[in-house]
């Protein structure tokens, strides 16, 4: 049943019992003006007894009738004083009901029984194992964050990321960054590998190429020296090489490798204590960050970016999305298995809200005093009367029988003691 079936149902009931009690009423008008008749022609006493019941019927049940009525409205549309009194006081009637929920309600002692009894990790651990609840998350984080990409403005996003970018470069020294990857390069004698590297290389070039080295040493050559001598001196020449680069690939301590370690070891210390090459890798790095440069750069990085996220999260067998989903498995299954992490999170959560709602409980009474002081008077009073209109009317159906019976009480021992 929705609300409004719900209105709908209470202000049906309260139709009911107003009827009832104003029927009540009418029954003892009918029945006191019946006595009132019957006394004229029939001296009986027990006509007195039922004319005095009625008769104080009808004064409690008015009485009563306008003490109702005048909580909700004016009695009759007449402007009697102190009546319609929910309407006339409804900004004292909010802040009274925001103070009594906020003092009655939200207090440490009223609230950390049910704070205690919280177990999301639980709760979050069951829903995260079924498959259709893990790919509505999956799905609708992928949505969300699509269009959180699709809202973002790409200018300025392009232009923090070249703002970023900037001051990322500009406080990093070049030189102590390429000298430190050199030494680091040393130290672990990763040049020794790339020298084997090229000497393998060049002496298979060597052995590959003797054509091209006869043909540059007949170039070379006078044209008095025999052919013969030509074509003997080349293949000299490559064999010499290729010994020379074979013996450099396999001797590790040949003194090219000493060399080439010193030569670099010597322009490690250049580039970070070198003049020159401070200036130049300034230079280049300022040329980097130069304005259209690093713009161009960060439009470019954000691009292909925003693109790639783009994709991944519209694709739902793309390896995001399936990290995702394999994350939210992982962590529903760490959830279940341990007992530890749950209880950390059902902690965290349980302290959390303790001090939310601590925090902002004169927040609550200042919105329900301000929900109701915002009610239309009118719109008030009816909420008001729906919600207990019916249970008031009961006063007015014990305000006709009560006073009837006071009425035929006091009717009784008058008519005793004269």
């Amino acid at each position: 049943m929705n609300a409004q079936q719900r209105s709908a149902d209470k202000m049906r009931q309260l139709r009911y019992h107003k009827r009832l009690a104003t029927g009540l009423f009418l029954l003892m008008v009918v029945v006191y003006a019946l006595m009132t008749w019957l006394s004229r022609s029939d001296p009986s006493h027990w006509i007195g007894y039922i004319k005095a019941f009625s008769e104080a019927a009808m004064v409690g049940a008015l009485a009563d009738w306008f003490a109702v009525t005048a909580l909700f409205h004016h009695p009759m549309g007449l402007p009697i004083p102190h009546t319609n009194l929910i309407e006339k006081s409804k900004k004292s009637i909010g802040d009274n009901l925001g103070n009594f929920v906020v003092q009655n309600f939200l207090t440490p002692q009223n609230i950390r029984p049910y704070i205690q009894q919280l177990t999301v990790s639980a709760y979050a651990a069951d829903w995260l194992s079924g498959e259709k609840n893990k790919t509505l998350l999956v799905s609708e984080t992928a949505r969300v964050l699509r269009d959180i990409l699709q809202k973002m403005d790409d200018a300025t996003v392009a232009a923090f990321i070249a703002r970023k970018g900037t001051e990322l470069i500009s406080s990093v020294k070049l030189n102590e960054v390429v000298a430190g990857a050199l030494q680091y390069f040393l130290e672990r004698e990763e040049h020794e590998q790339l020298i084997t590297t090229l000497a393998a290389r060049i002496r298979q070039f060597i052995g590959e190429n003797e054509d091209m080295i006869q043909d540059k040493v007949k170039e070379e050559s006078y044209f008095f020296v025999p052919k013969f001598i030509e074509n003997k001196l080349a293949s000299k020449i490559s064999s010499g090489l290729s010994r020379y680069f074979e013996e450099i690939e396999t001797d590790k301590e040949h003194k090219i490798r000493k060399e080439i370690g010193q030569q670099l070891q010597q322009f490690v210390t250049d580039l970070r204590s070198g003049e020159k090459w401070g200036q130049e890798l300034e230079q280049l790095k300022n040329n980097l960050v130069s304005g259209d440069n690093i713009q161009r750069y960060a439009t470019d990085i954000w691009q292909s970016l925003k693109q790639t996220l783009m994709s991944e999260l519209s694709d739902t067998d793309s390896a995001m999305l399936q990290y995702f989903s394999r994350t939210a498995g992982e962590l529903a299954e760490n959830l279940k298995q341990d007992e530890a992490l749950r209880a950390r999170i059902d902690n965290w959560v349980r302290l959390t809200a303790y001090k939310y709602i601590l925090r902002n409980t004169e927040n609550v009474g200042l919105l329900i005093s301000n929900t109701v002081g915002n009610w239309q008077g009118r719109e008030l009073s009816q909420k008001l009367e729906m919600e207990v209109g019916k249970d008031l009317q009961f006063i007015r159906i014990n305000g006709t029988l009560v006073g009837g019976l006071v009425g035929l009480l006091i009717y009784a021992i008058t008519h005793l003691l004269s």
